[in-house]
């Protein structure tokens, strides 16, 4: 398995609820991000989140497209994530959707970690292509 490695910035930008679209208390929201590092790339998203009545416990879920190179190969491949907060103390599980990438990163599957650290965003991406070792 491979890694590529590096630093990211998010933009988070709140969306206005849709009238008759769902619970208004579940929190729209776009995705903004640029990756640096192994992987130089751009990822668009939304996110939909809630929190609840404890502090420090809360809930997500977010598609993302990162378009751009891993390691010099062109292509583009979807992210899915799935978050929660119980009482301060996070679980994240970002997956590559399956079938999703384009280009040189057609077959490309794994897993991307996310650190948070000092303010920094950091990624590590595990991931499979075809034709890698």
């Amino acid at each position: 398995m491979a890694h590529a490695k590096g630093t990211f910035e998010v933009k988070i930008t709140p969306q206005a609820p849709e009238e008759g679209v769902g619970d208004p208390g579940v929190g729209r929201l776009a995705l903004d991000k640029q990756f640096h590092g192994d992987m130089q790339a751009r990822g668009l998203g939304q996110m939909l989140a809630m929190g609840t009545a404890v502090d420090g416990s809360a809930g997500y879920v977010a598609m993302e497209r990162v378009q751009g190179s891993v390691h010099g190969r062109q292509g583009s491949f979807a992210l899915q994530h799935s978050g929660t907060m119980h009482r301060g103390t996070p679980q994240l599980s970002v997956t590559i959707v399956p079938d999703s990438g384009t280009d040189e990163l057609a077959g490309i599957a794994g897993q991307l970690t996310i650190i948070i650290a000092n303010g920094t965003h950091s990624y590590d991406l595990q991931y499979t292509l075809p034709d890698l070792p």
